[in-house]
């Protein structure tokens, strides 16, 4: 088994035992994190590679409720964008040293914006220096984040939820009840990826989502570049509808996420003509027939708006099934640190 198979077959049970501790012991911080955004003007969210996917599932929480917030990229925020008065800057890392995020918190200090902090180290200088912490404790992944992106993802949207009055006392319920439902499927899920032929090694790969699902389509997108060391694009489903469906031949392989409730007769008939078009599509949501796909994950019922809590789980396993079929290790990064603690040159002064 490899490490990262190991750490995605454990990430159920390190979730629950997370949303535990944020809605138990941990709640009071998780409220005055989210009562610093209430209180904010504008709000922000950032962070960058997985943490910063995290990011854009907990923004979906805003956007639902019609409170506007700006999503930008650590290293975007940090050169090329100034911080509006009277703001607070909701920053995702896991380790809280990325350069970017260091960097960051000097100029959100300067802006006088307020500083909420979603990691998992308390003693980093991301969660020292901030205004609201808010830690999920959980061990590190062996190397590509696996729980710690889920995890984030989680602690930031419960905040999120929090600051819009969208978090209700019976959360934690539904939510355990779902994970414990992936945890009962994920046998299942890898014998439907081993004996399909899905996860080609040599097949181009499109991601498409709508919604907070978005966040798990470019996630998706980063496994396959950091474990499976392939190639792959993603994108919003609408998007692709516009221009991108050009590059469809037979062959390409899709990954699509549906909605819990908008755009699914719509997307199962962008899935139908990918079909014919003689492409291989894996499908992820909650009530899908077998039928609907090459290879289709029906997912358990989650609380409105959190599925992007578990539909990211069948791509995890999907990428570490391909990274066995090319050959490569995606229990190692070739040229990426572990944390990224300068900002020119992409190779890694260990390597």
């Amino acid at each position: 088994m490899t490490k990262f198979l190991d750490d995605i077959l454990k990430q159920p049970q390190e979730l629950i035992r997370a949303l535990n501790s944020l809605l138990g012991k941990e709640r009071a911080r998780l409220d005055h994190a989210a009562f610093l955004l209430g209180q904010a003007k504008h709000i922000y969210f950032t962070g960058i590679g997985a943490s910063w996917h995290a990011a854009m599932a907990a923004a979906s929480f805003f956007h639902e409720a019609g409170r506007p917030v700006s999503l930008i990229e650590a290293s975007e925020m940090l050169r090329f964008s100034s911080l509006a008065p009277d703001s607070a800057i909701v920053i995702v890392s896991r380790s809280g040293r990325s350069v970017e995020i260091v960097n960051l918190l000097g100029k959100a200090r300067s802006a006088g914006a307020k500083i909420v902090a979603i990691t998992n180290t308390p003693d980093s200088p991301l969660a020292l220096e901030c205004d609201a912490p808010v830690c999920v404790g959980l061990p590190f992944d062996h190397a590509v984040s696996v729980t710690m992106y889920t995890a984030l993802a989680m602690a930031a949207g419960l905040v999120a939820g929090a600051a819009v009055g969208n978090l209700g006392s019976s959360l934690g319920q539904p939510l355990t009840e779902s994970l414990l439902s992936v945890e009962n499927s994920l046998d299942h899920w890898r014998e439907k990826i081993e004996a399909g032929d899905w996860a080609s090694s040599n097949s181009s790969v499109y991601f498409l989502a709508r919604g907070a699902s978005l966040a798990s389509c470019y996630e998706a997108r980063l496994l396959w570049e950091e474990a499976a060391k392939a190639p792959a694009t993603a994108m919003s489903t609408g998007g692709f509808r516009h221009g991108p469906q050009e590059i469809v031949s037979p062959g390409m392989r899709f990954c699509l996420w549906l909605d819990q409730h908008l755009l699914r007769a719509e997307d199962l008939e962008v899935v139908g003509d990918l079909r014919r078009l003689g492409a291989a599509v894996m499908l992820i949501g909650e009530g899908l027939s077998d039928v609907a796909g090459a290879l289709v994950f029906s997912l358990p019922r989650s609380p409105r708006g959190w599925q992007f809590l578990i539909d990211i789980i069948p791509a995890q396993l999907a990428a570490e099934r391909l990274s066995r079929l090319r050959g490569v290790d995606c229990d190692s990064l070739r040229f990426c640190p572990y944390i990224v603690e300068n900002e020119g040159g992409i190779i890694s002064q260990a390597s």
